[in-house]
């Protein structure tokens, strides 16, 4: 009598070995290429992310910043900072420098992006130029304009003397009245060539046969951009539009040059206002909070703008 013949099932083991083992390897090596990364993320945003919200449910001080005692008070911080007027104040100016700065930077960097989408003579050197407010630092940017804004030498006054108006010369960054319309005049320079860029580039990729169609069926030119390049620019604007809020809520370097917030908190945003609370009232615990809260409007626009890309990607797989 022949034994039972059990061999046959670690034959067919053997014989899957080597077509998994190739994947597993890439697999791994994909995640070992992966590492550099996660430890960037985790050291230099998912700590101190952690450690700020660590901070903000803590009664922290000097001393407790630098590793003596802390203790935990809940929401505390939260309720002081929501209950604190100087908050919302600068809530407040955030909301109107971000407005102020979106409207026109779109609507002046749209104008450009129109006027440069056609030929004309020195059309890339004057983009070239334009690009040059976008690649200063804005340390350098706000240095500048501290300038151009002031009362006694500044160019902009000087410009007003000499072309008539001189009663509206005046000095921009140390009334309380013109203060913040002054930081949003630099923030818009600033801000108008990325606007332009990107426009520009989502009108060039209109198919301009589409205009020539519209023109022979009788479309005017603001039919044709009432109709045609409107719709299709919407995508990119909302796009131009979401990156520039999530930049524009949370700028700091710009105002604390120009003005540093003053004069009498006229220009204390909420990075200023969060800056403040840390460095000259040593408030570490609201200061935490207060920089968390300040997190919500840039997190919400951010988690739109990957919202939108997905559901773009989905539209182009499916065409």
């Amino acid at each position: 009598m022949r034994p039972p013949r059990t061999a046959a099932p670690h034959r067919r083991t053997f014989a899957l070995r080597p077509s998994r083992t190739p994947s597993a390897r890439l697999r791994r090596t994909g995640y070992l290429f992966t590492l550099p990364g996660l430890a960037f993320l985790a050291l230099f945003l998912a700590y101190p992310l952690l450690y700020n919200a660590w901070t903000s449910v803590h009664d922290v001080g000097l001393s407790g910043l630098l590793g003596g005692a802390t203790r935990f008070n809940g929401l505390a911080n939260y309720r002081a900072t929501v209950s604190d007027p100087d908050f919302w104040h600068a809530a407040r100016l955030s909301v109107v420098f971000t407005v102020g700065s979106l409207l026109f930077q779109f609507t002046i960097g749209f104008a450009l992006a129109l006027l440069f989408a056609r030929p004309f003579p020195l059309n890339g050197l004057l983009r070239s130029l334009l690009l040059v407010a976008w690649l200063l630092p804005p340390v350098v940017s706000g240095t500048l304009f501290r300038w151009m804004l002031d009362g006694e030498s500044g160019a902009y006054n000087a410009l007003l003397r000499a072309i008539g108006p001189d009663t509206l010369a005046r000095d921009w960054l140390i009334d309380p009245g013109t203060s913040l319309a002054g930081v949003v005049f630099a923030n818009v320079w600033v801000g108008v060539p990325f606007n332009m860029l990107l426009l520009l580039v989502g009108l060039h990729t209109i198919d301009p046969e589409l205009h020539e169609a519209a023109a022979i069926d009788g479309a005017g030119a603001w039919q044709r951009f009432r109709w045609i390049t409107l719709p299709l620019i919407r995508p990119v604007s909302v796009t131009v539009l979401l990156l520039g809020l999530v930049y524009t809520f949370k700028v700091f370097d710009l105002i604390f040059v120009m003005t540093g917030g003053g004069p009498v908190d006229a220009t204390t945003v909420l990075s200023l206002y969060v800056y403040e609370v840390f460095f000259r009232f040593f408030r570490f615990g609201e200061g935490a909070a207060a920089g968390l809260l300040l997190l919500v409007v840039p997190l919400l626009a951010g988690i739109g703008y990957v919202r939108r890309l997905r559901r773009e990607e989905r539209e182009e797989s499916a065409v």
